[in-house]
């Protein structure tokens, strides 16, 4: 711990004040700049039960105060039994470590759950930085931990992190950037003519028949809205791991307290809601997190998640559309690939030593992969700005 800080560790985001909270948070106007970070994000994903000791997600939040005992550092973090839910994959590397004879789990967690969005994680002042690192590292010492793991950081946290001895790993996502378009038409004009045809047949085919589409966001969002969302939502996490990690809960909670930082786009038959994906509101950026259907319709998923999100995002003047974890097909909708980055603290030298064996080549690897990725892009060579 460095000298003259005082870290101590929370096992619930409601024993530290709200707004204690997100005065450590980057904010504007007093409003946390990533609605992820917001401590009515943490509260509703704790309170609902979706992320708990019962759910392999015991909160260990640090908070840091100065010599005078006022807050100037947060880190949020969860103590784990397992590793679902991150989007970043260390399953290989507990494989392993379980096989040659050692404990993977627990492990400690710095992120938010369920949550594949880029945010500061060392929240504070630059200079209660280090005492968090070395606060989450004191506590997996003292908690059996095997590893401190911070899972998508910006760039600048993770090569300070980095220079204190953390492992820096890469991957990929795929963001819509803003080019300061005034309308989709305008984004569609600095496209390839093939790619901007093949968008607009997407747009036509998905709301033939009659379907038709809604932004709901603030006080027009009512639990009526939650129901069918949460009924698209169910679906599609039994099909892809399951048990969805949300429950129904922790959206009612979010539409009581986050409704103005969240917008819920759904696609109606009629009266009938047959498909629905959650985003939420930042300063800037918009995040796309969930979607679902009870019905297939051809591209409606494209529509409802890729076209309709960067609809908003032109209306709202929002600089970035972040559209979740993997999935190459966005490149085809104007997404382009972009780094992401995490850092690890590994306490057994011999796994340390073998997981930064790997980091080094797997970063190279998804240099290169981005390379190529970036050939495929739909834009007219010249049009993207850098």
């Amino acid at each position: 711990m460095s000298s003259g800080f005082t870290a101590t560790v929370y096992p619930a985001t409601a024993d530290i004040p709200a707004a204690t909270w997100n005065s450590l948070v980057p904010s504007t106007d007093g409003r946390p700049d990533n609605p992820f970070l917001d401590h009515a994000f943490f509260l509703a994903l704790e309170q609902s039960g979706c992320a708990t000791a019962r759910t392999g997600w015991q909160p260990q939040h640090i908070l840091v105060s100065d010599e005078a005992g006022s807050p100037v550092g947060l880190m949020p973090l969860f103590l784990k039994s397992h590793s679902m839910g991150e989007y970043v994959f260390d399953h290989g590397w507990a494989n392993a470590f379980e096989r040659a004879g050692g404990s993977y789990y627990p492990k400690l967690q710095c992120s938010v759950p369920f949550t594949p969005a880029t945010a500061p994680k060392l929240l504070g002042t630059p200079e209660a930085a280090p005492a968090l690192l070395s606060a989450a590292q004191q506590l997996a010492v003292q908690r059996d931990a095997s590893s401190v793991h911070a899972t998508f950081v910006p760039d600048e946290e993770a090569a300070a992190m980095e220079s204190l001895g953390w492992l820096h790993r890469l991957d990929t996502q795929f963001h819509w950037l803003n080019e300061d378009f005034t309308s989709f038409d305008g984004f569609l004009d600095s496209l390839s003519s093939r790619k901007r045809k093949t968008i607009r047949r997407e747009r036509r085919d998905a709301l033939a028949d009659g379907v038709t589409i809604r932004w709901l966001t603030g006080s027009d969002i009512r639990e009526e809205h939650w129901d069918a969302f949460y009924e698209f939502y169910e679906d599609t996490g039994a099909r892809k791991w399951g048990r969805p990690y949300l429950n129904r809960e922790f959206f009612s909670r979010i539409g009581e307290t986050m409704a103005d930082r969240t917008l819920l786009i759904l696609a109606y038959d009629g009266q009938e809601p047959i498909a629905g994906a959650i985003n939420f509101i930042g300063r800037n950026r918009l995040y796309g997190r969930n979607w679902g259907a009870t019905r297939n319709v051809p591209f409606l998923h494209f529509e409802v998640c890729y076209y309709q999100a960067i609809d908003f995002a032109i209306a709202h003047k929002l600089a970035v559309v972040e559209a979740g974890a993997q999935g190459e097909h966005k490149l085809a909708r104007g997404y382009v690939p972009v780094s992401t980055h995490s850092t690890h603290w590994i306490a057994h030298p011999s796994l340390r030593r073998a997981v930064a064996d790997h980091l080094e080549h797997e970063r190279e690897a998804v240099l290169e992969s981005q390379e190529v990725l970036e050939t495929y892009t739909p834009f007219r060579r010249g049009e993207r700005k850098q």
